[in-house]
């Protein structure tokens, strides 16, 4: 937990930081008049949005957890960051380095609910947030109202696997892909105006655009030839939850002595913890702050850390 200082300075700190940033900020393409509905194969270059640099890549064994926000009527209709119509009816989500596209099974913490969503956009671009699911992908994990959910998020490889050899014409993406750039050319991002989340009623799902078939080629709105993926299923799973609670992780280390030295470094925040996990085999020694009382807490806290430049800090669920 934070001491009563550190406490009034993030609180403060939280006031101005936030300000220009949204839960549904994000890489915000055009309006979507005369743009194709299917979306091509991007992983992108690394880019900066308000000072946090993110390089996205592919990440098979990707399994995260943190903070899920929601976005619709303010992009509905508008083109993604992979060049795709956003329909927030349908089964898909923004997330800030995943390559588009990539299936991710989405686990609401908090409920049990399970949902497998497409990653076709780019975002949230606020700190703590993990990924930034559709409406109806809000609505089917049981968070709609509240704006906010802890998630866990898991790349499934075979799928988004066969995603990328379709979208690429036949090669499959390899683990470790990502788009070479120098410094020079990493992308400055502005992020988009604040959007709040609010309650409403739901609407009935729109039906996808129509598809002419002709022979084996699925054809486009367009009418151009356009890659077929595998889909979502759009079936809700139910799967037994522990309570959980939240932590800002501030690095992790195969070497215990420098967890240890950042863990000193970290003092004047609250009482940094330093526990060893085993990531896939490989030891690390990881530093954490909390657990902290709510999601406002952990924002204030993740905000004062990233200003002071401890920019690998994020909020987990544990």
């Amino acid at each position: 937990m934070l001491s009563g200082l550190a406490r009034a300075a993030v609180v403060g700190l939280l006031a101005v930081g936030l300000a220009a940033c949204g839960s549904s900020d994000r890489e915000s393409g055009g309006q979507g008049a005369g743009v194709p509905t299917q979306g091509y194969y991007k992983v992108g270059r690394p880019y900066v949005v308000s000072g946090v640099r993110y390089t996205p890549a592919v990440d098979y064994d990707y399994d995260e957890t943190g903070i899920a926000s929601w976005y619709g009527p303010g992009f509905h209709g508008r083109q993604t960051a992979n060049g795709e119509i956003y329909d927030q009816h349908d089964m898909t989500a923004a997330h800030p380095t995943l390559p588009m596209p990539t299936m991710v099974r989405v686990t609401n913490l908090e409920n049990g609910r399970t949902i497998e969503l497409r990653i076709n956009d780019r975002g949230p671009f606020k700190n703590g947030r993990i990924i930034d699911v559709s409406r109806r992908g809000a609505e089917l994990l049981g968070f709609l109202g509240q704006g906010i959910a802890k998630v866990r998020v898991q790349v499934m490889e075979e799928e988004s696997r066969q995603m990328a050899a379709i979208a690429q014409g036949g090669r499959i993406a390899q683990a470790g892909d990502l788009a070479n750039a120098a410094p020079s050319q990493v992308d400055q991002v502005t992020a988009a105006p604040v959007d709040t989340v609010a309650a409403a009623p739901i609407e009935p799902a729109t039906p996808a655009p129509p598809v002419v078939r002709s022979g084996s080629q699925d054809l486009g709105t367009t009418g151009s030839p356009a890659p077929v993926y595998p889909r979502p299923s759009g079936e809700v799973t139910q799967v037994a939850v522990a309570p959980s609670s939240l932590f800002i992780q501030a690095g992790a280390f195969s070497q215990q002595s420098n967890a240890l030295d950042l863990a000193q470094r970290l003092t004047t925040y609250g009482s940094p913890s330093v526990s060893q996990t085993d990531v896939n085999g490989q030891l690390f020694w990881r530093v954490r702050l909390g657990p902290l009382r709510d999601v406002a807490e952990a924002d204030a806290v993740l905000t004062a850390l990233i200003y002071d430049g401890f920019q690998q800090s994020r909020v987990v669920v544990d």
